[in-house]
């Protein structure tokens, strides 16, 4: 188990993992011609909470620090191992719901390219040539209601008016 480490203890140690790669690379250039008894097996880089080892032969890169039993390292968790991992698992559960999806009954019976029949009840009829002619008629207000709408916009226009009156004495100040 991983120690609870604070966001900038955690890119410190990544930080510093990433440097000792750049620098493992320079010098596995360089001691290609030593042999792996001198080299040592892991190169150590110390970080504000304790070491970063690197694994020379493995690659791996942990984190170690004192604790009050001792030191203690932990592994750094390889984000390209977990990201293969979940790839592999999503493809294998996509294979898994294709075969079970080729396996199921097709739910649709009968013959699809099936020709409609004759007497569609989603098509509309034809006009008859009767109902073709048909127009269709507004009937016109009658003089009761022409006379009512009159009323109400005059009465409209009187209170819009009365409205603007009352508006222009308020600035002027004349109230």
């Amino acid at each position: 188990m991983c120690p609870a480490t604070s966001p900038s203890k955690f890119a410190s140690s990544v930080a510093a993992a990433a440097l000792l790669f750049w620098l493992g690379g320079i010098a596995a250039g360089a001691a290609q011609s030593m042999p792996a008894t001198e080299n040592g097996r892991y190169a150590l880089s110390p970080v504000p909470d304790g070491v970063v080892r690197l694994d020379s032969r493995t690659g791996v890169v942990s984190t170690c620090s004192n604790s009050g039993a001792g030191w203690a390292c932990y592994e750094v968790p390889d984000e390209r191992a977990a990201l293969d991992a979940e790839i592999g698992r999503l493809e294998a559960d996509n294979e898994k719901l294709r075969a079970e999806l080729a396996a199921r009954e097709p739910t649709v019976t009968g013959k699809v390219e099936e020709a409609l029949p004759k007497t569609d009840s989603l098509k509309k009829p034809e006009p008859k040539a009767a109902e073709g002619e048909r127009k269709i008629e507004i009937p016109l207000p009658s003089d009761r209601d022409m006379d009512r709408m009159m009323s109400f916009l005059e009465q409209a226009w009187r209170r819009l008016v009365e409205m603007a009156n009352r508006m222009q004495k308020d600035v002027t100040g004349k109230i």
